[in-house]
């Protein structure tokens, strides 16, 4: 396993003002059986618990699943939720691959601003953003997400992948057919490469009872090793901040850009 450089533990503890809204693919079932029909929603919130999203291309780059290596479209109807109604296309791993289009967002006060990216680990924006000479009133970005799952049929034999996304989170082991005890092994990818000292934030879901959360530090391939638990479902959430293109800036009147990574999985119970 690699090693994690840091782990911060904390149950619920990381003040909300610091914290984002997660974007992720929530399955009902992790596991479900060859014939069986898998479902999904897409969900925007904290902590696992968000509002359902609806099937509507137009907010959508991307919606795919990979299966036996080849990608497909999810196929569904404008509006319908949930957002993920398929038959499984066989026995295996199934990875869901969901990229947004560009979203934009005016903060409400640069103290709310400068607390989310101090929770992002990229507190280097803040002198960034007094270097290039704006504004501390009425800070704007443009955001993306780059959402993945990770669900088993039957079996579940198989493995993640990247898949091209702008920036992802690709299990290097299976949680379904690996061996889980020393934890699960993780690459974080911006741009094709691996993002050396990304953080990652973990919320750990139990049958019962709150869920958990903490931060992984990668090395400096982008991995880290992150520690599960029988019976639990997993989110893992990384996010860059960057400077937008100019076009962009432009088309969306954004100071910064975030580029949010996410993850689901379970871990099968003993």
């Amino acid at each position: 396993m690699f090693r994690t450089l840091s782990i911060a533990a904390s149950l619920a503890c990381i003040a909300t003002v610091a914290k984002g809204h997660e974007f992720w693919i929530d399955p009902e079932n992790y596991i479900v059986e060859p014939g069986a029909q898998i479902v999904a929603d897409i969900k925007v919130g904290e902590d696992f618990k968000g509002g359902k999203q609806s099937y509507l291309p137009p907010n959508f780059r991307r919606f795919d699943y990979v299966y036996a290596g080849q990608a497909h479209p999810v196929e569904g109807r404008m509006g319908d939720l949930p957002a993920v109604r398929m038959d499984a296309p066989g026995e295996g791993l199934v990875v869901f691959v969901h990229e947004t289009t560009d979203l934009r967002l005016a903060w409400d006060s640069y103290e709310k601003f400068e607390s989310f990216v101090i929770h992002k680990d990229a507190a280097w924006t803040l002198q960034s953003h007094a270097d290039r000479g704006l504004p501390k009133k009425d800070v704007t970005e443009v955001y993306s997400r780059y959402a993945k799952s990770l669900v088993a049929v039957g079996d579940g034999a198989g493995s993640d992948l990247e898949t091209g996304l702008l920036t992802e989170i690709v299990a290097l082991e299976n949680p379904y057919t690996d061996d889980m005890s020393d934890g699960i092994d993780v690459q974080v990818f911006y741009e094709g490469n691996p993002r050396a000292g990304a953080q990652l934030e973990v919320f750990d879901e139990p049958v019962f009872g709150r869920v958990s959360v903490f931060t992984v530090k990668a090395d400096e391939q982008g991995r880290a090793t992150i520690p599960v638990k029988p019976g639990n479902k997993y989110q893992l959430d990384s996010v860059v901040l960057r400077e937008p293109s100019p076009e962009l800036a432009a088309s969306k009147n954004a100071q910064w850009e975030s580029l949010w990574a996410n993850l689901t999985f379970a871990v099968p119970a003993r």
